[in-house]
Formats: structure tokens, sequence, C-alpha cells
């Protein structure tokens, strides 16, 4: 299994120069591979377009990648015009193709169906301002840690990394990150023995109710509070955009306002993640089967509580509850959303129908039950979860079961 760790490195006034001339060579590379599959046209020029980024109909087939390295690398490097490019690692210049090309394969794929989910875009041309900045150093590169901790880069130097924990492999890549906020990370690509990760069974399971007010309500009856980072900062942020938008656009001073703005707001999203990391850590430590619903995040974003849907971060807390209960051996169950977890007594089973969201608490007219709406939904969630469950058991085979023969 094929695993990223990440960690913060701190480069020095020159190694940030060195690295932004590899940000450069490998956005001119990129840039110059997409315009021979996405031609510009002369005429948008003429037509008030002084970018000309806009190549409307049909695009060209996309060439090889070693036919691209040639023409791209290997003979622009010999012309005045592209001399430059020598202060980047030729690896780094052939994977931006490789990128390339799996980014137009996604595409494709998305428009033939191969691809699920939402449709993919075709590549589009890169900016020396994009905020993200990004490169890949393979192997062929020869980088190496060395004996003092330090990451050794060709072209930029030995970068100082705060190793926050240990790789447990060689790493067969690393990708040097430069976030909005101007933040400097490396990103290594390690494999992992996944039975190592699985965790001893353990009882009990557990169904989660996410919400606003609490952000989620466990079926054991305990809640997790939630922490409101977004709303919490609000201030800071309101007074970080304030003093972006008295700067002058194109000065420099604006450019350090928006680095105030983005690190602003980074503080925000890593205290959340963290607090997501935490939580659903503990979650698939402590149980065995853990059940939360299929939540309709996009829709409730266009609504009026939009701000506080995206200072929760659903979505982000049940991918790693997801991703990590695979990787510790544990169940994770997703209940339809339709479900009327809330409309339902957990003791009974009785149907009370829909209730509006100012009702908190209500009883159950069959059983007399006194019910707390979350904490009922918890439970419904985490029942209709193990009956999933088990309807799935049967049908998934166990280790060295025989494959059924295909028929007619």
């Amino acid at each position: 299994m094929q695993l990223r760790y990440q960690f913060r490195v701190y480069p020095t006034p020159g190694q940030r120069i060195r690295a932004a001339k590899v940000f450069g060579c490998r956005r001119v590379v990129w840039n110059d591979a997409l315009a021979r599959i996405k031609p510009v046209k002369a005429s948008n020029k003429l037509l008030g377009n002084p970018k000309g980024r806009s190549a409307e109909g049909p695009y060209l087939r996309v060439p090889k990648n070693l036919d691209l390295a040639k023409a791209l690398i290997t003979e622009a490097k010999k012309t005045p015009e592209r001399a430059f490019l020598m202060d980047a690692p030729a690896g780094v210049l052939q994977q931006a193709l490789r990128d390339l090309d799996a980014a137009w394969k996604a595409h494709e794929d998305s428009k033939t169906g191969k691809r699920k989910g939402p449709k993919v875009a075709p590549p589009r041309f890169k900016s020396r301002k994009d905020n993200r900045q990004a490169a890949r150093f393979t192997r062929s590169d020869r980088w190496s840690i060395t004996g003092d901790g330090k990451l050794r880069l060709p072209k930029i130097g030995d970068l100082k990394v705060k190793w926050s924990r240990d790789l447990p492999s060689e790493p067969s890549s690393v990708t040097l990150v430069k976030d909005r906020s101007e933040r400097y990370f490396v990103s290594f690509v390690v494999e992992t023995d996944p039975a190592a990760d699985i965790l001893p069974p353990v009882d009990g399971d557990q169904g989660i109710d996410l919400g606003l007010t609490r952000f989620a309500v466990l079926a054991d009856g305990t809640h997790i509070a939630a922490p409101k980072y977004l709303r919490r900062a609000e201030k800071k942020l309101k007074k970080r955009q304030r003093e972006l938008s008295r700067k002058q656009k194109g000065s420099s001073n604006r450019d350090t306002a928006r680095t105030r703005v983005a690190r602003a707001h980074a503080q925000v999203a890593d205290a959340r993640r963290d607090f997501h990391h935490q939580w659903s850590h503990r979650l698939t430590r402590e149980n065995q089967a853990v059940f939360t619903e299929t939540l309709n995040v996009r829709g409730l974003a266009q609504t009026r509580l939009a701000k506080s849907v995206h200072d929760a971060g659903w979505a982000q807390f049940v991918t790693m509850l997801e991703y990590k209960a695979i990787r510790r051996g544990r169940s994770f169950t997703k209940v339809d959303r339709h479900f009327p977890s809330s409309q339902i007594c957990s003791a009974c089973g009785h149907r009370d129908g829909p209730k509006p969201l100012h009702v908190r608490q209500w009883t159950c007219p069959n059983c007399g039950t006194r019910h707390d709406r979350d904490w009922n939904a918890g439970r419904n969630v985490r029942n209709e979860g193990r009956r999933l469950l088990e309807a799935a058991e049967p049908s998934t085979p166990g280790p060295g079961a025989p494959e059924r023969q295909r028929t007619g």
C-alpha cells in the first residue's frame, strides 16, 4: 500500500529563490506541452484577448511523452529562449509531462464515462501567480536525506525538515509544495505493509449523527462539541480582508496583505483538520464498526447554513473515518441520507413522521419514550448500519473461497 507522509520544511532565502526557479521551469514545460495539445489561436489577440489562452474547438491528439520530452526539454535547453531550463532537474521537467498526460487522461475518461464522479475539466495553462506551486522529484534526480536529517534536493540545496514521525520505508519520490500562505512542505510516497496497520478486534460499534450545534452525537449518548473554528476566527479574518482591500492592486504591499489573509485561513483549516484527525482516529480505534449517514454537503452548502456547513467540514471527517477504518480492519458503513433517522423511535421502531428543525426533543406516541432528536437519530443510524452490514456479509466471500463460475 502506498501512503503519503507530509512534513514542514524551512528553506533559506536563497533556497526559496532556487525553488522558485524550479517551479517556473516546470510551469514553462507544462505550458509548452499544453500549447501543442490545446493550440492558441493567433486570432484571439485580434479579437481583444491579449493572453490568447482560450482555444475553442477540437483539441489535437496528445503526443507521446518521449517526443515531447525530446522537443520541449532536451532540444529546448539548447536554445537561448529556453536555456533557463537548466535551473531545474531533468526528472522534475519530465514528471511535468507525465502529470499533464495523467490530467488529460482523467479529462478524456470523464467525458466517456470511464471515470466516476463529476466531470473533469481539461488541463489549463499555469500562471506564475498561481497560489500553489509544486515540483515532484523522482529517484532519477538523486535526491537524498543527509545524515543530519536534512533533505537534499538537486538545484535547491539541503532543506531543514521538521520530522514529526519516522518514515516506514524508503520513499520512492518526494514533492516540494509551496502553498498560498507561502509555507513549504515536502510529501514522501512510501510503501507500507497493510497488515501492520490492522488493529486487534474490539467489542462495540458506533452510530454517528452529524450536526451543526453539536458536531456529532453518538449512539451511546455522548456528543462531540462543535469547535466552530471559522466562526471564532471571523474577527481576525475580517480585519485581514479589510487591510487587503485598501492596498493598491499590483503593489508589493497587496501581495503581503494577501499572504496574511491566506495564513489566517490556513490556521483555521489546520485546526479543523487536526480536530477531524483526532476524532476519526479515536472512533476507529475504539469501535469495530462505525456507521454514519450519507450527507448531501453540496446541497446544504447552497442554503443559508452554508458557512456553518463548511465550518463543520463533514465531508473531510467522513473521508477520514472511511480510510482509517479500512486501514485498521474496521467496518465502515454509510446509511442512505433518505433513511428517516429522526422520525423513527429507536426503542419500539414506531415512525412518527417528519418534524421541524426547532423540535429537539419528542415523545414517542406508541411507547411513551422521551427522545433527544440527535441521540435518537444516532441510535437509528447504528441499527440501520448493523442491518446493512449483516445483509452484506453473506455475499462477501471469505479468504480462500472459490470464485463462482459464470454460465451462459
